[in-house]
């Protein structure tokens, strides 16, 4: 490893953001472990292979002047505001270490006195409940890693935009599925701005440099971050192949839930078109669903 770096965003605009970060992802240099911050303001974020009518109020989102931001890892919809703080890890295929980014943020909550704690694949939790949930991205060099810490996040807000999967409050009932989620600003003198210094000086200590700082205006400038800004905000990337379905059935999976969208010819009742939707942390999954479904001929 040669280096590690930081980079601070001073906007909150989600598309912004989410560009420099797939900046950073493609063209970060082997050795280098970067450490991205961000924050967003009133943004919906879902999965790459989800259905933004199933995961939120679209109309109520946009009315109020929300944003809807797709990212480009698998996993389910968050909510984010400027009441929390988004992180990112970027790192080479040599460099990079879930297990190690992650002993980032539970170093860095050491200065407020709480003890984090993994919990499976993608969640972190203090004092038994979540407060972070993580995704992750295989690049061809590099790899992602990035994830939410809840600090003060308006969770009426949240109530009021994300639609809360049924087969999820059925299984754990309403109660349960709110009080396994905690803001830390709840247990601890917590802020979204009091935690970034105790992040790099986490960061810096895991991997025992000293941390480069990268200027996020500099990025932001750049032509191709401006080019992935316009991509990933177009209506036909965040709504596009999900607009115009009109039967959608949905299944649930040990490794995550499905949606099949469809539209049907009324006569002949041939499908004409077919989508799959998911929530699963493996990207891969939609397009595999998507090339079977492709090669068969189906009739209802």
């Amino acid at each position: 490893m040669k280096k590690v770096q930081v980079v601070i965003s001073n906007q909150f605009n989600p598309y912004l953001n989410l560009a420099v970060e797939t900046y950073l992802t493609d063209h970060q240099e082997e050795g280098v472990v970067t450490m991205y911050l961000w924050k967003n303001e009133r943004t919906v974020v879902i999965g790459l292979n989800q259905n933004p009518f199933s995961e939120c109020d679209v109309k109520r989102l946009n009315e109020e002047g929300g944003h809807l931001m797709r990212r480009r890892t698998g996993g389910g919809a968050v909510y984010h505001d400027l009441g929390n703080l988004n992180f990112s890890f970027i790192a080479d295929k040599n460099d990079y270490d879930v297990r190690k980014q992650q002993s980032v943020i539970q170093e860095a909550l050491k200065t407020f006195g709480l003890e984090a704690e993994i919990s499976g694949r993608n969640d972190l939790l203090c004092q038994g409940r979540k407060f972070s949930g993580n995704a992750f991205f295989n690049g061809t060099d590099n790899n992602l890693h990035h994830g939410t810490i809840l600090i003060k996040t308006d969770g009426e807000m949240m109530q009021r935009y994300l639609t809360v999967n049924k087969a999820k409050l059925q299984k754990h009932g309403v109660k349960s599925v709110a009080s396994r989620v905690v803001n830390l600003s709840e247990l601890a003198d917590v802020t979204s701005e009091n935690i970034v210094e105790p992040l790099i000086q986490a960061f810096e200590k895991v991997y025992g440099m000293k941390a480069v700082c990268v200027d996020f205006e500099t990025l932001a400038d750049l032509d191709e971050v401006k080019e992935t800004v316009s991509r990933i905000s177009s209506h036909d990337y965040l709504y596009g192949k999900w607009e115009h379905f009109h039967a959608v059935k949905k299944a649930q999976f040990p490794w995550g839930n499905v949606e099949v969208g469809f539209d049907m010819d009324e006569n002949t009742h041939e499908i004409k078109n077919l989508v799959i939707a998911t929530d699963s942390l493996n990207t891969e999954i939609a397009d595999i669903c998507n090339d079977i479904f492709g090669m068969l001929d189906f009739k209802i």
